[in-house]
């Protein structure tokens, strides 16, 4: 078997099109094709539905594709390991939650790229859910992401729990909420949230399902600025970290509402598919970057201040000549 029909081929399920499959490995459009081509008639069998759009893997693509993914990763593997020089190249494919996203993303990357300068980043977003389903496919390699307080990790993933965050009820300064509220008092608001799948959300309706309390969503939004700013303009309320508060431009216009007993907390985690292989490396050094990026203040809790992490890099670094010994 050719490799890089194995690679064409997977580059078009992943990318959904010849076009962005040619765009991802460099080749024309009729190459991508003859190497897909070449690879169904070494395995006799149709691998691409070709009258969807976007393509999509037929169902013994979908099986060649769980297979060569994994044989793609061990002669990655196989080749990182008889490098001369050691270093690790190739991709990590990164899936990330929107609020890990916001909050911790840049500064990890930032650190991976300096330990790591040849392995090339594909970053994707998305819901707990879809990760771990991304995530078994072979479609990622890790994924960071928040689940509510209590819940784990899937026992096929191999995870690491990161730190537990806080979340506040967030409202505009000027309404009128008792201190403490009560999560009555909150029914009679619309919230501005995340789509369902955000572990926030999954968070509060929980808890207003077990009060037997409406829920009512206000506004669906990504973005953490977009929300608090909303908030500020008094169309309801939400559910925050204290570093998205205290980072909002907004922060003036608004209040923490104590509310209780209700405090809400999720924690981060970040989970790969055994063995980690070659990008043991890569994936510790993430972890570790993660994992520094949401630890609490050495500082007072109010003050939002951000820990200092400039430590991490050198262990990335010290990370890059056993990648292929450490786990997560």
């Amino acid at each position: 078997m050719n490799i890089r029909d194995l690679e064409a081929f997977l580059a078009v399920v992943e990318t959904g099109s010849i076009v962005a499959a040619s765009g991802r490995l460099h080749l024309t459009q009729p190459g991508v094709s003859r190497r897909v081509q070449a690879l169904e008639a070494l395995l006799r069998t149709t691998l691409l539905d070709r009258q969807s759009k976007p393509l999509k893997p037929t169902p013994a693509g979908r099986e060649a594709y769980e297979h060569g993914r994994r044989m793609l990763r061990a002669f990655e593997d196989l080749r990182a390991a008889l490098a001369p020089d050691g270093v690790v190249r190739g991709e990590l494919r990164v899936g990330v939650t929107p609020y890990v996203s916001e909050i911790a993303l840049t500064p990890a990357l930032d650190r991976l790229r300096g330990a790591f300068p040849e392995l090339t980043l594909r970053v994707t977003t998305g819901w707990p859910d879809q990760l771990v389903a991304q995530l078994r496919r072979g479609e990622i390699d890790v994924a960071a992401y928040c689940l509510p307080a209590g819940l784990d990790a899937p026992d096929d993933l191999e995870g690491a729990a990161l730190d537990l965050q806080p979340l506040l009820v967030v409202a505009p300064r000027d309404l009128q909420l008792p201190s403490p509220a009560t999560l009555q008092d909150l029914a009679r608001y619309p919230w501005l949230i995340n789509q369902d799948g955000c572990g926030f959300r999954s968070v509060l309706r929980r808890r207003f399902e077990q009060e037997r309390l409406p829920f009512h969503i206000g506004v669906e939004a990504l973005s953490s600025d977009l929300r608090l700013s909303l908030v500020a303009r008094g169309v309801g309320i939400s559910l925050a970290t204290r570093a998205a508060i205290e980072g909002s431009p907004a922060r003036a216009q608004l209040r923490i509402v104590p509310v209780r007993d209700f405090e809400p907390r999720v924690r981060a985690w970040i989970a790969h598919r055994p063995p980690a292989g070659r990008l043991a490396g890569p994936i510790g050094c993430l972890r570790e970057a993660l994992a520094a990026a949401f630890e609490p203040s050495d500082m007072d809790e109010a003050d939002g201040a951000p820990k200092s992490t400039s430590g991490d890099l050198g262990r990335c670094r010290g990370a890059q000549a056993t990648e292929n010994v450490g786990t997560l």
